[in-house]
């Protein structure tokens, strides 16, 4: 991250073009002391007059929360405690411009070195993989994903207590602008998240939720402050929360994944099948990672765990991280079948449901569920040598 940041401002677009609306903010939601390597005293925050995109928000919380550690009840109160001195700066002035120490979303340049970060430019292409190129990511980005790019390991670190070149972070860094960061990027520059038409409307999303604090055309009062503050909140709480559960339950389920990948020839002789001590915890991306960190001769199948009821359940690993596929569902007679008429169906005491789409099915005990997953292998097995 930059650093020898100056005392002093913030500033983004505020108003429409042409009419300096500046607007001094101290709100205690929008400005934190930043601490090293920023050696920021203050900031004076500037943000346009509409809440306009989820970006605007996004950046105005990362750079609120650069320096501000959280207690370990961690997430703390939504937004941390600024200094007396933080200001927010919401104009399109040039000359205000030209005062600040740092200016985001609007100034029509990119500089670190001098903290303008604002891709409305032409000449503007830069993603995570062009500014890092050990990053993956090529989404182009909005001033969001530059403070993000820039100051985000710092601002997780702070944020958590942690080592900046901490695996925690490191981990954390990526997964949050994969899972959240890149999405605001790609809708604040209109870059369609598939090719063709989509099937359904997305209209609940962040991005969304964001855009709907504007003023309506014909409401009487078309102040933005209100709606610019519900924005901050809304963004910096969901950010907040994310982090939160990346953290707590995100990370903490690789172990208990790794381990049951060690183990997994102690559950089934052909070693596609996992068992994890306990259902709920966030196991596919791990899976799919150590896969391949671990060079496994043979894809992953099935996964066995207990739910929060004390039955079995057996799902199927799905084909990729995206996507609603199986790699081996339930077999076909099964689904859409439950309890004692499964029971018979399969052939295994203690069925409690297959899904009808196969990617899942239930039973009362370890055994049972185990015993289900094997019969579909077996069937699989069958199947092949009849093709064969």
């Amino acid at each position: 991250a930059p650093s020898g940041l100056r005392s002093g401002s913030l500033i983004s677009p505020g108003g429409p073009p042409g009419v300096p609306r500046p607007t001094w903010c101290p709100w205690s939601h929008l400005g934190a002391t930043l601490g090293s390597p920023l050696h920021v005293l203050g900031t004076a925050l500037g943000s346009p007059a509409s809440p306009r995109g989820c970006n605007r928000g996004l950046r105005s919380h990362l750079v609120a929360t650069l320096g501000s550690p959280l207690p370990p009840e961690f997430p703390p109160e939504p937004h941390p405690v600024p200094p007396q001195d933080a200001e927010v700066v919401r104009t399109r002035d040039p000359e205000l411009l030209a005062e600040c120490d740092v200016v985001v979303d609007v100034g029509g340049e990119y500089d670190p070195e001098r903290h303008r970060y604002d891709h409305h430019q032409r000449s503007f292409a830069q993603s995570m993989h062009s500014l890092q190129p050990s990053k993956p990511w090529t989404t182009k980005l909005s001033s969001a994903g530059l403070v993000y790019c820039h100051f985000g390991t710092q601002i997780l670190a702070n944020l958590l207590g942690q080592p900046e070149d901490g695996p925690a972070v490191t981990a954390l860094y990526d997964k949050l602008y994969e899972n959240f960061v890149e999405e605001i990027d790609a809708v604040d520059n209109g870059v369609a998240q598939a090719d063709g038409e989509p099937r359904y409307a997305l209209t609940t999303h962040l991005s969304a939720r964001v855009g709907r604090l504007n003023p309506r055309w014909n409401d009487p009062d078309q102040d933005t402050e209100a709606g610019f503050r519900r924005a901050l909140e809304l963004v910096g709480g969901e950010f907040l929360d994310r982090l939160d559960y990346y953290h707590r339950a995100w990370l903490p389920t690789r172990a208990l994944v790794e381990e049951a990948v060690r183990r997994r020839f102690e559950v089934d002789a052909s070693g596609v099948v996992l068992e994890l001590p306990r259902g709920g915890c966030p196991w596919k991306e791990h899976l799919f990672g150590l896969e391949k960190e671990l060079a496994l001769p043979e894809p992953l199948l099935l996964v066995l765990f207990p739910d929060r009821g004390g039955q079995w359940r057996v799902q199927s690993v799905p084909a990729g991280p995206h996507t609603f596929e199986s790699r081996l569902p339930l077999p076909e007679p099964w689904r859409g079948i439950r309890d004692e008429a499964l029971s018979q169906l399969a052939g295994v005491p203690g069925c409690v449901f297959v899904h009808a789409s196969g990617f899942i099915g239930g039973n009362r005990t370890r055994d049972g569920a185990l015993e289900m997953a094997r019969r579909t292998l077996a069937l699989r097995r069958g199947a092949g040598e009849q093709s064969g």
